[in-house]
């Protein structure tokens, strides 16, 4: 966990890219150095920090409350009925909990290459790690090979189970624990959960030592409020003890990762509950989202949920991208940027043999955010989609030849592609390796087939839609 020097430290860079004014934010810098690692002065310029206003010429408009959200949304379709049979539907299903596998393990031993490192940029350390190895790895094809001759620059592979050389199935990951969290909460409480309900969730499956950032601290901070009225609450339903929590308190105090990718990777299974319904996808998101993240961090989870329930009935990824941004407000970044995203690969004519000028040209557009933002992973995960189209290796691989959160980027890129393509059309070099297994650590998922996963995705689905 980051000491408050440090929580304060990145609430600097926090401020300013929600809109605070940047001489207000840099002047209080003089204070924070002075007070060291007193955490009682420490505290007091986090407070003046929160306080400051957003400034009169921030040109986005970004609530964090669903009915707010909802109200800056564009006209669209927001639920379109299935138009097939469970056949088809677990079909999806399996492509979306198996592409979500393959992504992640793809990303997962070059994870430790999201920041610089020797002068080269998170996506450049891909490159040479792979292209060291010999010319046939570039563009990327296959999972990442354990050893690399240029590891002294690039750093050197993690997560050995994910490796070319030694993978068996999908390992333990935080990008794979929230998509079983997801599958859990439905199972365990059904579809009218609440943010109390995951939170508790949280807390009987998820050892605080697996989760990290703004995860963490909202973790941290509702276990220090919960003590406050735990007794008091003996007996009441659900949905009341959801409305005497201050969730913005719980996302916000000392949680300068608001806008980080961590909600972001939560969502699939939100989209997995509710084929076909992206408003509903969304919904679901948000109540997952809201307890760790606001604005764009909350905006990313309900994005991805959105687009991976328009999978299940769209095929175009322009079509399913565009379905994903109806569901979050038209004022933010991320609808804004994800926008510009989509024009970046328009002008190189959606074609995946660009790849890499698309990189650099997200690179040059979103590099000012921390390598685990939202919004410039969200752009590797629009671009992949873009570009690789119905070629799940292609879209897999160009989300996380970007760099950046490589795990990320894959899992949520091939979850959207496997469910638009489905199981039975992936690529056999991608889902063989897996040998339909994951080990999520979790109690009951580990080891639990993926296709058992899928099975019980289906009969949730169902429950939803009913």
């Amino acid at each position: 966990m980051a000491t408050l020097t440090q929580l304060v430290e990145q609430e600097f860079k926090q401020a300013i890219e929600e809109g605070k004014d940047a001489s207000l934010v840099e002047s209080l810098r003089p204070e924070w150095t002075a007070a060291g690692d007193d955490e009682q002065q420490l505290q007091i310029v986090w407070e003046k920090l929160q306080a400051l206003p957003i400034r009169d010429d921030f040109p986005f408009d970004e609530p964090s409350d669903l009915p707010g959200i909802r109200s800056k949304r564009t006209h669209a379709v927001r639920q379109e009925k299935l138009t097939y049979g469970d056949d088809v539907l677990y079909d999806r299903t399996y492509g979306a909990w198996l592409g979500r596998c393959a992504g992640c393990a793809l990303g997962k031993p070059i994870e430790g290459f999201m920041g610089d490192f020797a002068g080269l940029s998170s996506k450049d350390r891909v490159k040479l790690y792979l292209t060291a190895v010999g010319p046939s790895e570039w563009p990327m094809n296959n999972y990442v090979p354990e050893h690399s001759p240029a590891e002294e620059k690039t750093g050197k592979a993690s997560c050995l189970p994910s490796t070319r050389e030694h993978i068996k199935f999908m390992e333990s990951d935080d990008d794979i624990r929230y998509t079983v969290i997801g599958q859990k909460i439905f199972t365990e409480v059904g579809k009218g959960f609440t943010t109390y309900d995951m939170m508790q969730l949280w807390l009987d499956a998820l050892p605080y030592r697996w989760v990290c950032t703004a995860e963490t601290q909202a973790y941290r901070n509702y276990v220090l409020r919960d003590q406050n009225h735990t007794q008091a609450w003996q007996g009441l339903p659900s949905a009341q003890r959801d409305q005497g929590v201050d969730w913005a308190w719980v996302a916000t105090h000392q949680n300068p990762y608001r806008e980080w990718i961590g909600a972001q990777i939560r969502a699939d299974h939100f989209g997995y509950a509710a084929p076909g319904n992206m408003e509903l996808a969304a919904e679901f998101a948000w109540r997952d989202a809201r307890m760790s993240h606001v604005k764009n961090g909350i905006y990313g989870e309900m994005f991805v949920a959105a687009m991976v329930a328009a999978a299940y009935v769209y095929d175009e990824p322009q079509i399913i991208i565009e379905a994903g941004l109806a569901e979050i407000p038209a004022s933010s970044r991320l609808y804004h940027e994800m926008k510009l995203v989509i024009d970046i690969c328009r002008k190189y004519h959606n074609d995946p043999a660009n790849f890499e000028a698309v990189h650099d040209d997200i690179y040059t557009l979103l590099g000012h955010y921390h390598c685990v933002h939202t919004n410039n992973n969200a752009a590797l995960v629009v671009a992949g989609l873009l570009l690789g189209g119905h070629d799940f290796e292609k879209v897999i691989t160009i989300a996380v030849m970007g760099g950046w959160d490589t795990d990320c980027n894959g899992a949520t890129a091939g979850s959207i592609a496997g469910a638009m393509i489905g199981a039975a059309k992936l690529p056999k070099k991608w889902t063989d390796p897996l040998n339909d297994t994951l080990n999520s650590l979790i109690a009951g998922y580990h080891p639990i087939a993926i296709s058992e996963c899928a099975k019980r995705s289906v009969g949730i689905a169902r429950r939803v839609i009913e």
